[in-house]
């Protein structure tokens, strides 16, 4: 799959002389015209796409539509398609690593538009996730606005308004 973007985090200045933990992640890209089914989360202030890591071995396709049941429900996935990678490095807040090495597979795909029941693990929950179906505009305004005012912001809001705005342009 091709690599879209390759992100920095600002407090990575260089990976040389640095341990680097690799981190591999799916996301999935569901779309009923212009909306577009997202995970909000509270804490953060912000709208990401449905995914999270691979488990060890795990098939890329097999854990996105894992992943999308998890957190958001969804029945029915068909017409699976690779749309890109999205490449990240940032800082590794544990003693073992220095560095997470994160590389995002993103698929696009069909779902039943009405969700099912989700199994949110608890730290998703205690955080204020839940998955609604919402312009993707509305989505990219609001998490553009969250990076310029809000000091809540995680360290993923600008992958996930970057492939939102990707999202936009190619598939809108």
């Amino acid at each position: 799959m091709q690599i879209i973007k390759t992100h920095y985090h600002p407090e990575v200045h260089t990976l040389e002389n640095k341990s680097i933990f690799t981190r591999l992640a799916t996301r999935s890209i569901a779309l009923q015209g212009s909306s577009i089914l997202l995970l909000y989360t509270e804490r953060y202030e912000d709208y990401s796409l449905p995914g999270g890591g691979l488990d060890l071995g795990e098939d890329k396709t097999e854990g996105m539509m894992r992943e999308l049941r998890e957190e958001t429900g969804a029945r029915d996935i068909t017409n699976i398609k690779p749309f890109g990678a999205y490449e990240e490095y940032r800082p590794w807040h544990k003693p073992d690593y220095d560095i997470q090495h994160m590389i995002s597979y993103c698929y696009t795909c069909e779902i039943n538009s009405e969700l099912g029941k989700s199994n949110l693990e608890s730290y998703e929950v205690k955080n204020g996730m839940k998955a609604i179906w919402i312009t993707i505009h509305e989505a990219i305004a609001h998490n553009t606005k969250t990076m310029a005012t809000s000091d809540k912001k995680g360290m993923s809001i600008e992958r996930e308004t970057y492939l939102l705005k990707r999202i936009a342009e190619h598939l809108i």
